[in-house]
């Protein structure tokens, strides 16, 4: 659900591959160095023309005091906003069949919503409606664990302010594809599921995938974990809530084998799926921008719970590759990075761990709640036993790694925190892009 779209530097020289073949030993020992180091527990996959390339399942779908459950490449992951691709795709696929078009109004459906009669589903699929992403709030964060009604979700969504006029800007909002989920459900008077099954899941021919429900270890699904000594699972968000925003429920192989069928011209047009990569703002409809040095790519990116996700596909060379993971210490787009880099030929980075240790009481020098000039977000920092922790506004907690005196790292979203403690003060650096913050 959060919107963390990946980063994958483009840069201006050819990169050609004609074998199939790759040499796996350094993704082996990559994924020997996450496992070891308590780093990611994952499933990842990369195929060419459907064909299996690299597969590997790393960590535990299941992980406790009473029982142990490996992952395999069969355990079904929660995929978080990849949802999102398939939701577009249904609309695409309605457009088609002249049930609405792109330029329908919100206003036909749901009429309550505050600009409904300007925003069309064109500016939904794109995330241009200006409609408020709900769960920024933290009313979701509270309540996310709890089942909702489509009603209950509407009655919310029609008491907030639009963040922007209609067509205005692109601000990403799960709920857009909340409701355009429910706009399936009301054309077609069918269930997400049901569409879902009888739209693609039949003709894609996947086998391991579903909508919503509770988590069923013993029918192949994982649970989520963050790493504080061990791993510990994380509360499960009712998948009512994100409903055709994030509520599917897959595998690596069911989802590349979707993004086959999707760019095979299986699932919808070619001028839908024209649309759908055709870029505003740097979104495209249920798909985003996955570059790879020269090649282009296309994709999306879930987050849910202790859950990440990341899928993409490249038509050029018929290339897809996903990473699924359950506990996220390391990025997944580093991990997709490796992947494409195995296959093109390209060094496989495999990076040292070096941590320091700290005393609690050392650690209570950067508690606090900090602010930036440059973010509209507060970050709380605190410390819980001789962890240090921290959680940006509208965001999950997350656990920071001592590197160096005052220096912290949290590798899955590649960031580093240098704390100033004198100056009551921190820099926070993700991507080459640095932060500002005090107390």
């Amino acid at each position: 659900m959060k919107n963390t779209l990946p980063l994958i530097a483009a840069l201006l020289f050819t990169i050609s591959v004609s074998a199939q073949q790759i040499d796996t030993a350094d993704l082996d020992r990559l994924f020997d160095s996450l496992t070891v180091h308590n780093k990611s527990m994952a499933s990842v996959l990369l195929t060419r023309n459907g064909v299996k390339i690299y597969e590997r399942a790393i960590g535990y779908a299941v992980t406790d005091s009473t029982r142990q459950i490996r992952a395999t490449p069969a355990t079904r992951y929660r995929i978080g906003s990849i949802t999102k691709t398939f939701t577009a795709t249904m609309i695409m696929q309605l457009v088609e069949e002249r049930k609405l078009t792109l330029d329908t109004r919100l206003a036909k459906y749901f009429p309550a919503i505050p600009n409904a009669g300007e925003i069309t589903i064109e500016m939904m699929l794109r995330h241009r409606s200006g409609i408020h992403n709900f769960t920024d709030d933290d009313a979701y964060w509270e309540s996310m664990t709890k089942p909702v009604t489509p009603a209950g979700m509407l009655n919310n969504f029609a008491t907030h302010k639009p963040d922007f006029k209609p067509g205005e800007q692109a601000i990403y909002s799960n709920t857009n594809y909340v409701l355009l989920g429910y706009i399936i459900e009301d054309i077609t008077r069918k269930t997400y599921g049901a569409n879902l099954q009888e739209r693609i899941l039949s003709r894609a021919g996947l086998k391991n995938t579903r909508y919503g429900g509770g988590i069923d270890p013993d029918k192949g699904d994982a649970y989520s974990y963050i790493f504080s000594k061990r791993w510990e699972k994380q509360e499960d968000t009712d998948l009512s809530q994100p409903a055709g925003a994030g509520a599917i429920v897959s595998t690596p192989a069911d989802v590349t084998t979707f993004l086959s069928a999707l760019f095979d011209g299986k699932l919808v047009s070619k001028e839908s799926l024209r649309q759908m990569t055709n870029f505003v703002d740097g979104h495209g409809i249920g798909l985003a921008p996955m570059p790879f040095y020269g090649k282009k790519g296309y994709g999306h990116t879930g987050g849910l719970d202790g859950f990440q996700t990341v899928a993409a596909y490249y038509p050029a060379d018929s290339l897809a590759a996903a990473v699924f993971s359950n506990g996220v210490e390391y990025a997944l787009n580093d991990i997709l990075i490796a992947l494409l880099s195995a296959y093109y030929k390209m060094p496989v980075i495999i990076p040292t761990f070096d941590t320091v240790a700290l005393r609690p009481e050392e650690l209570d020098q950067y508690v606090g709640v900090y602010s930036s000039k440059q973010l509209p977000l507060k970050m709380t920092i605190w410390r819980h036993g001789d962890r240090l922790l921290a959680k940006a506004t509208g965001q999950s907690s997350f656990r920071l790694t001592p590197v160096k005196k005052d220096v912290f790292r949290f590798d899955a979203a590649r960031v580093t925190m240098e704390f100033r403690p004198e100056e009551n003060a921190f820099t926070l650096t993700q991507d080459g892009e640095s932060f500002q913050f005090n107390k």
